[in-house]
């Protein structure tokens, strides 16, 4: 007979009380604190949001393997007790290929295109999931990463950690009851982005060159000198091939792209939309039925196909369901790119946030004005008496949002997950990506940066992922965001 190991004890028990890993908590069950009972994590991306991600995790795991490109990142968050006895990497194939068979959960904090490459290997290997918002770079990829997450039946939750704040869950059951009478027209607007996005940000290399050129020879020569003793220094502790990833290879420059510059390029992000969308649509994805749009059209200050525009309107088409008409959801980001004022001034909304969303019905209107729909008004209706599954609070939602991957885990119950890739993070990644389609497809801006005239509308097969009217479609390349290529040494299907 074989040896039963620890994860097929733990994913073939769904019942495990008496054995001293939960402890009765009324409707939900909280996890035991002894030490030796802790699933074991690995991080994958310890810096900026994956800082945190990995705290978190450690607060009711053992973490032991973290990996980052940028060993002065990773050095930093190994100086801390929790992570200093966890092995470092800066290829996470490494990390897997050694500990993949002993890692329950896996924390995916890293740029936006190694979401679903990371996330896809960690679930082959039978490991859960806490894959950062958006789940991925490409719709394709979401679409795969909640067909695999299925195909295992892995526990899995994107950190848009808004989902764990009752205040949103109570907005979804207060939507849901049909307080606001049919459903008309959905907003959301973000004052990002808040970093660099635009046209010709890979001049900053040209222009280096061309000033250095501008001095005499010798000076020339030094500047030049010293830049690259800069890049060389640097790349002594950043694996460039690694952040590189699935990616095609462009040389690295400082301050172009890590770490946090990496959201506005096309091949490595997903713009503010991509960023902020899977925050902002939380409520009004899961309360008005925000799946399967059928078209998707889009205005910008341009861009050059390399870089996002610095800003964007756009608007989704969604067709009749039998909870709703069809409705429009709009879309802008920049700070001070909002919906008309007369949107607002109907139901007495004066002073607009800098971010929020609008649902307009029949009867009334839900603002919220803030990015997680974390706060709420309803206009011209009343609140009415819901029902709703509050999260077990562990200090703040983002620690909250965590922690429900880890009860569901050792519940081995996925649907414990508010945000599981199969039922809500897979789709809600979908939806809003493509909107992207639409951008790429309006390159063409205003002057002076203005916002330019409405681009190709892209009408969309949801089900079949294809872009139906792409033949007729002037601009290139459209159907190259939606699957992605993956260079040898990574794998996609």
């Amino acid at each position: 007979m074989s040896r039963t190991t620890r994860r097929q004890f733990l994913q073939n028990t769904s019942a495990v009380s008496a054995a001293g890993y939960f402890v009765s908590a009324g409707a939900t069950s909280a996890l035991s604190r002894s030490a030796n009972e802790k699933l074991n994590v690995a991080c994958i991306g310890v810096g900026g949001k994956g800082g945190s991600d990995s705290s978190n995790a450690a607060k009711f795991g053992n973490v032991i393997a973290i990996c980052d490109v940028d060993r002065n990142t990773m050095d930093g968050k190994a100086k801390s007790p929790e992570f200093s006895s966890a092995e470092k990497f800066t290829d996470y194939r490494e990390l897997f290929a050694k500990y993949g068979k002993n890692i329950d959960i896996v924390t995916v904090s890293c740029p936006d295109h190694m979401h679903g490459p990371v996330t896809l290997e960690a679930m082959r290997l039978g490991a859960s999931c806490y894959t950062q918002k958006p789940l991925t770079r490409t719709i394709y990829e979401a679409r795969l990463l909640a067909k695999v997450a299925k195909e295992t039946g892995v526990c899995t939750q994107m950190g848009n950690q808004g989902t764990a704040l009752d205040s949103s869950r109570e907005a979804i059951a207060q939507l849901s009851s049909g307080v606001l009478g049919t459903l008309k027209e959905v907003y959301a607007w973000s004052n990002r982005p808040v970093w660099a996005q635009g046209p010709g940000r890979r001049m900053n290399m040209e222009k280096f060159a061309t000033e250095a050129m501008k001095e005499d020879a010798a000076e020339g020569s030094k500047l030049i000198g010293s830049k690259h003793k800069e890049i060389l220094k640097t790349l002594e502790r950043l694996d460039w091939k690694s952040w590189i990833g699935v990616a095609e290879d462009r040389e690295y420059w400082p301050g172009l792209y890590h770490s946090f510059q990496f959201r506005g390029w096309w091949d490595f992000g997903t713009g503010a939309l991509g960023d902020m969308a899977c925050h902002q649509l939380t409520v009004p994805f899961a309360a008005c039925g925000l799946r399967d749009p059928i078209s998707v059209v889009a205005k910008t200050s341009g861009h050059d196909f390399d870089s996002f525009p610095a800003s964007s309107v756009i608007k989704f088409e969604f067709p009749e369901t039998k909870e709703r008409p069809a409705i429009p959801f709009w879309w802008y980001d920049r700070k001070g790119n909002k919906p008309p004022a007369e949107v607002f001034e109907k139901w007495g909304i004066n002073k607009v946030a800098d971010s929020g969303v609008l649902i307009v019905g029949e009867k009334g209107a839900f603002y919220s004005s803030d990015d997680y729909c974390g706060k709420y008004e309803l206009k011209g209706v009343d609140k009415v008496t819901v029902d709703y599954e509050k999260a077990e609070n562990k200090g703040d939602n983002d620690t909250n949002n965590m922690y429900e991957l880890f009860r569901a885990k050792m519940a081995n119950d996925p649907k414990i997950c508010k945000s599981n890739f199969i039922d809500r993070a897979g789709p809600l990644t979908e939806t809003i990506l493509l909107g992207n389609l639409a951008v790429w497809a309006a390159s063409k801006g205003g002057k002076d940066g203005e916002m330019g005239e409405w681009g190709e509308k892209v009408e969309w097969d949801a089900k079949n992922l294809v872009v139906t009217n792409l033949a007729s479609l002037k601009t290139p390349r459209v159907a190259d965001l939606i699957k992605p290529k993956y260079r040898d040494g990574y794998r996609l299907d």
